[in-house]
């Protein structure tokens, strides 16, 4: 099943052109796509409503949208208000249902300088023929990585919480006149996931080494409730990647800045990672994730 993380800068790629059906060629045909930096009602992208124009793009999926922040964007036109709202947050495309959804926000640092925004994380439930799985798209701060790594601990302490929290609600219905569950059983919510996104870290940094866990006696090793850098799960080094290019200090700097963890017990399942470096359609490169989840899982 072939799965892709990428950071579509609002639609503008390197050349400076916005275009979002560029970015829809770039990513159909995919099972499963995780965006991130997707906006609403913002004056730059002439007002569009993204992940609308996305979904027309990309007929055939199912999509879910999280933003990470609404402000107000309506106006008043003909004596009356026009409704809207300025978002910018994460998406995930599936060609399988998306059962249930739910936005974690970040924890988030006020800043003088330079500009911070509000991070968020998009969870969505995809009942895939391997089984159910909990995929993330995410992005996280792009400023310090104190901050990041208050956004990791607060994923890492819901996903050890999983199975105690459950999905979107549980129990059984006392009031069926109500319908609540519209019949349905308690949504399925396993502790196997998949974080892709943005997460502005590199290999090997503390950020990194958060999420994968450091075993220097046992090199390899992974807890059961732990993640593992699908990269290397598929045999590549460290730093083996790139997803994005900047200038610093006057030297060009070739940085991974993207990337998919998966739970533990995914990590042989992974066949392959690569990133399209030729692909201009926005500053970051798509990474595309080749894993099966079309076997059963046999737990």
């Amino acid at each position: 099943m072939k799965l892709i993380s990428y950071n579509i800068q609002y639609g503008f790629g390197t050349d400076g052109c916005y275009d979002l059906e560029r970015i829809s060629r770039v990513i159909d045909g995919a099972d499963i796509i995780a965006l991130q930096e997707v906006e609403r009602h913002w004056h730059r992208t002439g007002f569009d409503d993204q992940p609308e124009i996305l979904s027309r793009l990309l007929p055939n999926y199912y999509c879910a949208y999280g933003p990470a922040f609404d402000m107000d964007a309506s106006t008043f036109e003909k004596g009356r208000v026009i409704n809207r709202r300025r978002q910018f947050g994460t998406m995930i495309f599936s060609r399988f249902p998306i059962l249930w959804s739910r936005l974690h926000t970040l924890p988030m640092r006020r800043t003088i300088a330079p500009l911070n925004t509000q991070n968020a994380a998009l969870e969505c439930m995809i009942r895939t023929p391997y089984g159910p799985v909990r995929v993330f798209s995410l992005h996280l701060a792009h400023i310090g990585v104190e901050e990041r790594l208050e956004q990791i601990e607060y994923l890492l302490e819901r996903h050890q919480r999983t199975p105690l929290e459950g999905g979107p609600w549980s129990g059984a219905d006392d009031e069926a006149h109500r319908d609540w569950t519209h019949g349905e059983s308690e949504p399925e919510c396993p502790l196997d996931a998949i974080w892709m996104g943005d997460f502005n870290s590199e290999p090997g940094s503390a950020e990194y080494n958060r999420i994968t866990g450091q075993t220097p006696y046992h090199k390899g090793a992974t807890y059961y409730n732990g993640f593992t850098d699908a990269a290397i799960a598929a045999g590549l080094s460290p730093n083996a990647l790139h997803t994005h290019v900047k200038k610093i200090g006057g030297q060009i700097q070739l940085r991974q800045l993207d990337h998919c963890f998966v739970g533990s017990m995914l990590a042989s399942r992974v066949r392959s990672v690569q990133v399209d470096n030729n692909e201009i359609a926005s500053d970051h490169h798509p990474m595309l994730i080749d894993i099966d989840l079309e076997t059963p899982s046999t737990l």
